[in-house]
């Protein structure tokens, strides 16, 4: 039998939003959902060194870390991966640099929290970050 943490992927994610309020998502390529930057942490690694890692092989940028602020731990199902669980250390960052989507990313997108609901929207993303988004 699976242990319960089996299905369950340790992630950091960035609630990149810019001056005016407006909120970054991104999506990976050969995937419809829209999502918050960030990915998988490594073994050995905490969740703010994989979110600046993630942050710069995805949009190129180079973040300090005391740029972000600890959100806390939310979990939601996984956008593209089913069955699979997330648990997700969130941080929030305010951005005026220009991205660039790089690796596996397709598309990054600036919206309004009213333009993001019109977006397919991972789970994480719409239960926790679009539905509370101040």
């Amino acid at each position: 039998m699976q242990t319960s943490n089996a299905n369950v992927l340790k992630i950091a994610a960035a609630v990149v939003s810019d001056s005016t309020g407006r909120l970054l998502l991104v999506r990976k390529r050969n995937t419809s959902f829209f999502m918050q930057p960030g990915g998988k942490i490594d073994a050995g690694e905490t969740a703010l060194e994989a979110l600046c890692r993630e942050l710069n092989e995805e949009l190129g940028l180079i973040v300090n870390s005391d740029r972000l602020s600890p959100l806390g731990l939310y979990s939601a199902p996984a956008a593209n991966e089913p069955g699979v669980m997330l648990d997700a250390y969130l941080f929030s960052l305010v951005l005026d640099e220009r991205v660039t989507a790089a690796a596996e990313i397709a598309e990054a997108k600036w919206v309004t929290r009213e333009e993001a609901w019109q977006l397919p929207l991972a789970p994480l993303t719409k239960e926790h970050i679009v539905a509370n988004h101040h």
